[in-house]
């Protein structure tokens, strides 16, 4: 199957030409774009990460090493495209519209980080895995339904795959014809099962054969191979002709959570190792020089203004107050249950504000 579904690059680790089919469309412009959309989420990862240990923050889930898969995959959308992401795909959403103020805002437990701006069709982060798999096929049936040109695009990880959710929303998609893509990034991991352990498939794309829909495996550390493929499914969706399913393979440095230690199950060397080999970040810089693109001028620049902006967008979020705890029993029901009112005036009481 790995024969049938090859893991497709346009560049190489080393920044070298795999597949010249988009080469005209590789502009410095669009070059430089895609590496500062990476180097920002980086820095912003790297931000969350340590707000968190410095318990400014709660629980962070970082997502350093997979910046090529999201951002290339969300550069592909289109205004008024539907876009369904895990808790994990802050460089995605930040990408396809979230400011980063919002996105500590979630981490702090506010409600609002949940809001996408106006006109943007952002879902909340899914926790519970899978289940937006089922939202973003929904939502792009109805606007199919509705005549319009709209796509969805849903991330999830290789875990995934093993739910329920993921074989309803394929199958369903698949009778309707729903102009949805289906985004997998391939961690080889979920959480601190290797890939091995959940399924006999040799690779993920494999299983749109079940379905009769596309099925793509992409170097998912190789931003332009993320980017041009994913656009082509975005392409196909639009003319109706129906959805695609995506295994970006990729690789992710840290933990599953800041509240995990993968050393427990993972070999961190491996983490060492590709960060100079596989790295999706020091690869585009590569190409860049290879390219005659590259300015250190520039990158010291870009890397000044971003950690401004991040730094900024700190500072905002910090000056909101803290979510009340009531929040967590106040927006689940219209009107609350007698259940709910219990626990409530339960809690408030082992706080002493009762």
């Amino acid at each position: 199957m790995e024969k049938l579904f090859p893991k497709m690059q346009i560049i190489n680790e080393n920044g070298e030409w795999k597949d010249e089919t988009y080469r005209g469309e590789i502009t410095e412009e669009l070059t430089k774009e895609l590496y500062t959309k990476m180097l920002r989420s980086r820095l912003f990862d790297r931000k969350g990460v340590n707000l968190q240990r410095q318990g400014r923050i709660g629980t962070y889930v970082p997502f350093e090493g997979q910046e090529a898969s999201q951002i290339g995959s969300a550069m592909a959308m289109g205004e008024g495209d539907w876009m369904f992401p895990t808790y994990r795909d802050h460089a995605a959403t930040m990408t396809f519209g979230h400011s980063l103020k919002t996105l500590f805002l979630y981490w702090k437990g506010r409600q609002e980080g949940c809001i996408p701006p106006e006109g943007k069709n952002i879902f909340p982060p899914a926790v519970p895995i899978a289940s937006q798999l089922l939202h973003a096929t929904g939502a792009a049936w109805a606007e199919k339904l509705k005549g319009t040109d709209r796509a969805s695009i849903v991330y999830f990880g290789d875990g995934a795959t093993s739910e329920g959710d993921f074989h309803e929303g394929l199958n369903f998609a698949s009778v309707f014809n729903a102009p949805v893509v289906f985004f997998n990034q391939n961690n080889g991991f979920a959480i601190s099962v290797p890939i091995e352990k959940q399924m006999k498939s040799k690779t993920i794309a494999q299983k749109a054969v079940a379905y009769e829909m596309e099925g793509v495996r992409l170097d998912g550390n190789d931003v332009f191979a993320v980017y041009f493929h994913t656009r082509t499914a975005v392409e196909r969706a639009r003319k109706g002709e129906g959805p695609t399913l995506i295994e970006a393979v990729t690789w992710r440095y840290g933990a599953h959570t800041t509240a995990d230690d993968p050393s427990k199950y993972r070999n961190q060397e491996e983490s060492v190792n590709r960060r100079e080999t596989t790295d999706p970040i020091l690869r585009l810089e590569r190409f860049m020089k290879n390219e005659n693109m590259w300015d250190e001028k520039w990158a010291a620049d870009l890397q000044e203004s971003l950690t401004l902006e991040i730094e900024a967008a700190v500072k905002e979020m910090e000056e909101i107050q803290a979510p009340h705890y009531n929040d967590m029993f106040d927006h689940v029901f219209a009107e609350n249950p007698w259940p709910i009112e219990s626990q409530k005036e339960a809690y408030a009481h082992s706080r002493g504000d009762r």
